[in-house]
């Protein structure tokens, strides 16, 4: 076969395409889109969980240090225990089982606000029997105060006009049978019981007159006055039943923080004498205490009481965070000494306690010799590095790494320092970031990096 005739052969092959020629089905169209739509929002979801997840950005930080050569002289060191200046155990005021139990250890409550409920079905029963009662004693005291109805009077009246129609018709007979049996028509026996029937039909007159007149006026003071005692019984004994009915709610008596939570769901709790055994009766639900009002307690040796005075002001610290330091002043001197230990009480006010210190923590305070007017430890200067220090807000801001997050706290520049700049609005001994990002907010999340400075 020459070239041109194998050229002219290929040239009349042709692929029949009219075979494959139809659409595709519907459904490989809906099973791609649903697939692009599924991988959209899937790419969304991933984005989502990586801007929302993300643990923040790394920081550098360092420990802002108090300036101690422009503290004042100590005239005495004491050593002591932070206390809540009140305490309370919530007790119950009635004997029921706890049924709900909403707050844990270290929960912030409002005052009022609902901490235990116990059951109620009982309180509830007497409740509702004491309802009636005091409802039937407002009707029968309704009715003695409104007196008779009209349609009572009436009745009393029609009654006695009756028995005196009947004392007439008796005369009249009385008088024909008399003179009947003088003529000897009718016997004594039959004159005796006209007279009879004449004499019952005067005594009923005589009581209907006295009923009516009773019905006219209406009940005795005397029987209102017992029904008005009756009644007020009644409502006293519904408003003792409502009121333990609303002592099965358990409400906290003061804004503050559980400290310990001392009874479970099931357990019995009583408002007479707990008991210390097993499975017994609690006497208290929860411990609370205002963490806003704290007090360092302090046991004074009586040869160095005479070096303080009432109101003196002072330097808090903790063995906790030595660097943290917070004005106290003398709030409590007790009244007596203690004999064997030969010391005084003195309880020392935190004035501006924070989320650093915890009751029954070691603590010592620094009693001060002159009580500063113009600094105190909220306003004294604290050393923190210069790259600590940036423009927020319009104002010199110094970002604290507290639980995870940057808490914005603007300060006030003093001066440069050969350990960095002095600034006023720090207490000491908080972590401040040096190295944040230039966009970093008050509340963002950080990660510190590295160990502290």
């Amino acid at each position: 076969m020459t070239e041109s005739n194998k050229f002219s052969e290929l040239k009349n092959l042709k692929i029949d395409r009219s075979a494959g020629s139809s659409q595709p089905p519907r459904w490989t169209s809906r099973w791609i889109l649903t697939g692009v739509i599924l991988l959209v929002v899937l790419g969304l979801a991933i984005t989502a969980f990586r801007l929302f997840s993300s643990p923040g950005a790394e920081v550098e930080v360092a420990r802002a240090v108090a300036d101690s050569s422009s503290s004042e002289p100590v005239v005495l060191n004491a050593a002591g225990y932070i206390v809540a200046h009140h305490k309370i155990n919530v007790n119950s005021k009635v004997t029921g089982r706890i049924a709900w139990i909403g707050v844990e250890k270290g929960d912030h409550v409002k005052q009022g606000q609902v901490l235990v409920k116990l059951e109620d079905q009982e309180f509830k029963a007497q409740v509702d029997q004491s309802r009636g009662a005091m409802d039937a004693a407002t009707a029968h005291l309704k009715a003695l105060e409104t007196g008779s109805r009209p349609q009572e009077i009436d009745q009393a009246r029609h009654n006695l006009e009756q028995a005196r129609a009947n004392l007439v018709d008796a005369k009249l007979t009385l008088d024909r049978t008399r003179g009947l049996a003088g003529e000897g028509i009718f016997t004594k026996q039959q004159l005796d019981d006209a007279v009879a029937r004449y004499d019952a039909a005067q005594q009923q007159v005589q009581a209907l007159e006295k009923a009516y007149e009773l019905v006219h006026i209406g009940p005795r003071r005397e029987d209102i006055d017992q029904a008005r005692g009756e009644y007020v019984q009644a409502k006293g004994q519904f408003d003792y039943a409502k009121t333990l009915l609303e002592a099965t709610e358990i409400r906290a008596p003061v804004s503050g923080t559980i400290l310990e939570r001392t009874a479970e769901k099931g357990e019995l709790v009583t408002a007479q004498f707990a008991s210390g055994a097993e499975g017994g009766p609690r006497g208290s639900v929860v411990t609370l205490a205002d963490l806003e009002d704290l007090q360092v307690e302090l046991d004074i040796s009586q040869d160095d009481f005479s070096k303080l005075t009432p109101k003196q002001q002072g330097v808090v610290t903790t063995d906790a965070y030595p660097d943290r330091k917070y004005d106290g002043i003398i709030d409590e001197i007790s009244p007596e000494a203690n004999r064997q230990k030969a010391t005084v009480q003195v309880k020392v006010k935190i004035l501006r306690p924070d989320d650093y210190l915890r009751p029954e923590m070691n603590a010592k305070v620094a009693f001060l010799a002159d009580a500063p007017t113009t600094k105190n430890a909220a306003t004294s200067e604290v050393i923190v590095p210069t790259a600590a220090v940036r423009d927020f807000e319009g104002r010199k801001t110094v970002f604290i790494a507290f639980q995870g997050r940057a808490t914005a706290r603007p300060v006030r520049v003093i001066g440069p320092r050969s350990r960095g700049v002095a600034v006023e609005g720090l207490t000491g001994g908080e972590d401040v970031v040096v190295n944040g990002p230039a966009g970093l907010k008050d509340g963002d999340k950080i990660q510190v990096k590295g160990p502290k400075n």
